[in-house]
């Protein structure tokens, strides 16, 4: 069964039938950094460790560091984001994933529901 949950970074987190983990940034996101300009993505192999830097993101408003939402060994990296960065703009939430991760760990307790994370973006909280 598939499920999605949301954290404070703006990312959406989505469990995949295979027990993995796929990840990407929210619509918010995606709106208020603007047009993306290049992606750098983690090496498939790569263990990261939940809250360090899996992945960068340019757009022509800024460089943004996307921090690990659970640890865990990458993969999958979207390498089609290579070439095609706006597509995190255009479907964030579908062909604008930005990589897969296998991890042991249980869904994180600050994660939110969607009906929470849109609430939590409603109430100006997004920019603290």
């Amino acid at each position: 069964m598939s499920w999605t949950e949301y954290t404070r970074d703006h990312q959406w987190i989505r469990g995949e039938s295979d027990g993995g983990l796929a990840v990407g940034i929210t619509a918010f996101a995606a709106a208020q950094l603007g047009e993306i300009v290049s992606v750098e993505l983690p090496q498939v192999g790569s263990r990261i460790e939940h809250g360090d830097e899996a992945v960068v993101l340019e757009s022509i408003k800024s460089v943004v560091e996307v921090p690990m939402p659970v640890s865990g060994v990458i993969v999958a990296a979207n390498d089609v984001l290579a070439a095609e960065p706006q597509l995190l703009n255009e479907d964030p939430a579908g062909s604008g994933w930005l990589f897969k991760v296998r991890t042991d760990a249980s869904p994180a307790a600050e994660w939110l529901d969607e009906r929470e994370y849109l609430a939590w973006v409603e109430a100006g909280r997004a920019a603290e």
